[in-house]
């Protein structure tokens, strides 16, 4: 959870997956609809995916237990270089170094190194440094000594120099070069992208589709939604109509906005339009489409956006 999310947002939900899934046992025999629901809203969700495969695997391969060897931990899935230096050296005391997002910015400081950290050159050094650094005993405690020092002193701008215990050993800081080091990241261009999503009615109910393994949130329900190319009139109509159809076989008579959402992913600032939707004909099969009246939609995983729309119909009452 706390990968790519700060803490005092991690805390919350960690409290209520522990509540719902207490053990490897539980969270391995959960439905994935379940894990996604509760992890809706923390983002990323590819590593409730994960954690969830891995929490499987964990009571297939290993009995229940969690492995304490480096090569099975990374072998689990969602588990990289990172998260098992952070498990075994916190959890059971193993001498495994943890490089993140702190570390990198604390070694690369301490190192002088001013060229790209994320690079596999850089990404080799400092790995090396980390594990050069670790003690014999408790491991986890130093580890997060360090992570720490990054977050609070070592800071990307103005870092606490004065307070720093390692001021003394530090190239950079003796240099005055800590707004050089490490080298920033170049930012992308933030792309303006249009989007639809339409929520089609059948009598008091609306479409849900299961969105696919290599769509962005896989396992998730969604309205139908996709980039829009079309401004008004006709010609949206008919786009609204056509991708729709490609992607449910479902066939719509487009109606009125129902709401626009300004939102940003990534490097993307998405304006979402919504659009209703009536029911022409077609057929939903399979179990990856599902008519859903309004007060079930709660029970179902949506990310973000689509769980705004929901509030737009939670008080809709169609006949």
């Amino acid at each position: 959870m706390l990968q790519q999310t700060q803490v005092t947002t991690v805390i919350p939900y960690y409290q209520q997956f522990l509540a719902r899934f207490p053990s490897i046992a539980a969270l391995a025999a959960a439905q994935e609809s379940d894990v996604l629901r509760q992890w809706e809203g923390l983002g990323y969700y590819r590593r409730a995916r994960q954690m969830h495969a891995a929490a499987r695997a964990i009571v297939d391969q290993h009995q229940g237990v969690f492995p304490r060897e480096i090569e099975a931990v990374r072998a689990l899935p969602g588990i990289g270089r990172y998260t098992a230096g952070a498990i075994l050296s916190i959890a059971f005391d193993q001498r495994q170094p943890i490089v993140e997002a702190n570390t990198v910015r604390l070694y690369s400081r301490l190192l002088g190194y001013d060229q790209d950290p994320r690079s596999g050159r850089g990404q080799a050094l400092l790995w090396e440094f980390a594990e050069s650094l670790l003690p014999r005993k408790r491991v986890g405690e130093f580890n997060q000594s360090l992570m720490e020092l990054g977050s609070e002193i070592c800071t990307p701008r103005q870092p606490a120099c004065d307070q720093c215990p390692l001021a003394t050993l530090c190239p950079t800081q003796a240099q005055g070069l800590q707004d050089r080091i490490p080298a920033l990241k170049k930012k992308p261009a933030v792309e303006a992208i249009r989007q639809a999503c339409v929520v089609v009615w059948r009598n008091n109910r609306v479409l849900l589709r299961k969105c696919g393994d290599h769509e962005r949130w896989a396992g998730m329900w969604d309205f139908p939604r996709f980039d829009l190319q079309t401004q008004r009139g006709a010609a949206l109509r008919k786009e609204l109509e056509e991708k729709v159809v490609e992607m449910t076989g479902i066939q719509i008579r487009p109606g009125t906005r129902l709401t626009t959402i300004n939102h940003c992913v990534t490097r993307y600032r998405i304006q979402l339009i919504c659009y209703e939707a009536t029911h022409e004909a077609g057929v939903v099969g399979g179990n990856q489409l599902a008519w859903v009246r309004p007060a079930r939609l709660p029970e179902y995983p949506l990310n973000v956006t689509a769980r705004k729309i929901c509030e737009k119909l939670r008080s809709a009452d169609r006949a």
